[in-house]
């Protein structure tokens, strides 16, 4: 965080101005005018996008809810840290964030909490006319799906699913290259969430990511919710970081969409094994039945014949891989080992190293803000998703990545359940957008603003 002020202090005294760094300069906004945000939960995420809301000129943050009165005091002290007004407080109980939601100087929410709070606490916000945005996964059925889009269509009021692996740098690289036609017309494409996360949905109840076999009620953090879900579904629970930016290059709803779904699933037994590791076999949780699998493959088919292939692997010890993979007529790019093959422009039959490909078509949005962004989190791509949540909720347009993006992409882990249970039976996305995918033009993602 210090070296992004240091930035902004820098390039002001290096004579570039206040107007290359957002929130400085906007098209909709006088100098006087900034949009009031209000956070509904400020755990881990919600204070990494708070921290970040505190840097930008253009935000003020006047109110925060959260259930747990620490995570407030320290959400406080954020703002108190950054000469802030004091955000009025909410967090009595579990429904107080509908006063939040009630207030006149909230023009937006960013909503960062449990995952079955996602889509009931949109839904409120965009029927309070408030600009929203939600964390991933947006919703956990098909009917949550469909109230996201109903809600957005019957209010009018915009949502974004804040993905933000879709600002990642290689994926804006790739994006480009797609756009123009390096790879050819595109056939296949392979994504997933790999990454082992035994140390996220267990803990010692004491610290967020500690040692320890705890979860539920005696757990920390995520543990306390998250784990809930491998107990009890057996479905690729967590789709987007993967499938989001895959969506983006391959226009779905927006001149493709996915059309229907096959899932099968692993044996589940490395939750279990990682209970008995840790805390013997005598502790009360190696006695519970995890129901997902530990590897989740889903193939989707596309209205426009492409095929995606995402797998969901987080049960098991393993390095961290989305595990992207983008290939077309002329080529191809897979994140792992970090390689590109061209025809006409490879050696035969030999991988480029990726990087000198992915420097030549750097993202437009990453050549100008790259150095400011980088310390925002995640590599940097937070900053780009909360931008683009900022300067698209400012003048109440619609995000890149809205309402039909946040319910289809939600849909996997709903409808990998059902095709789980039947035995890899396929599954029928729905049509979210009503026929209008067909004419609906792509967001225009080459440009340089968000």
């Amino acid at each position: 965080m210090a070296s992004r002020r240091n930035f902004i202090k820098n390039t002001s005294i290096a004579g570039m101005g206040l107007f290359a760094v957002p929130g400085f300069a906007h098209n909709s906004f006088s100098a006087a005018d900034k949009l009031n945000v209000g956070l509904i939960g400020v755990g881990l995420r919600g204070t990494n996008h708070l921290q970040n809301l505190l840097l930008r000129k253009d935000v003020n943050v006047t109110a925060i809810c959260d259930v747990d009165t620490d995570r407030i005091t320290i959400a406080k002290n954020h703002i108190a840290d950054a000469k802030g007004k004091a955000p009025k407080v909410f967090g009595a109980n579990e429904l107080d964030y509908k006063n939040l939601l009630a207030l006149a100087d909230v023009d937006a929410v960013i909503i960062a909490t449990p995952w079955l709070w996602h889509t009931r606490m949109t839904v409120d916000a965009m029927e309070a006319g408030k600009y929203a945005g939600v964390e991933v996964s947006a919703s956990n059925t098909l009917e949550e799906c469909w109230d996201l889009v109903n809600t957005h269509e019957r209010t009018g009021t915009h949502m974004m699913i804040l993905e933000n692996v879709n600002y990642r740098r290689d994926v804006l690289a790739v994006l480009n290259m797609v756009k123009q036609n390096i790879f050819g017309e595109m056939v296949h494409y392979r994504c997933g969430y790999q990454h082992d996360l035994r140390h996220v949905k267990f803990n010692d109840g004491k610290t967020a990511y500690g040692k320890g076999v705890e979860f539920g009620e005696k757990g920390i953090s995520e543990s306390k919710w998250r784990t809930e879900h491998s107990v009890k579904r057996n479905a690729d629970v967590y789709p987007t970081h993967g499938l989001g930016p895959i969506a983006v290059m391959a226009d779905v709803n927006r001149g493709n969409r996915f059309m229907s779904m096959t899932s099968h699933a692993s044996k589940g037994i490395g939750l279990h094994n990682y209970i008995v590791r840790e805390g013997g076999e005598q502790h009360p949780n190696a006695k519970v039945k995890f129901k997902q699998g530990d590897v989740i493959t889903s193939t989707i088919d596309t209205a426009n014949g492409e095929t995606i292939i995402i797998t969901h692997d987080c049960n098991l010890p393993r390095p961290y891989s989305l595990g992207f993979r983008a290939q077309g007529a002329n080529g191809l790019w897979e994140v792992d080992g970090s390689r590109i093959y061209v025809e006409g422009k490879s050696e035969p039959h030999q991988w480029d190293d990726a990087q000198p490909w992915l420097d030549t078509y750097d993202h437009p949005l990453w050549k100008k803000y790259g150095e400011y962004a980088l310390n925002a989190g995640h590599g940097g791509m937070d900053f780009f998703v909360l931008n683009s949540f900022v300067e698209s909720a400012k003048p109440n347009i619609a995000p890149p990545l809205d309402a039909y993006d946040a319910a289809a992409w939600s849909a996997v882990t709903p409808l990998s359940e059902l095709s789980i249970a039947n035995n890899g039976e396929p599954q029928d996305f729905p049509d979210f957008t009503r026929g209008l995918w067909m004419k609906r033009t792509p967001y225009n993602w080459m440009k340089e603003t968000y």
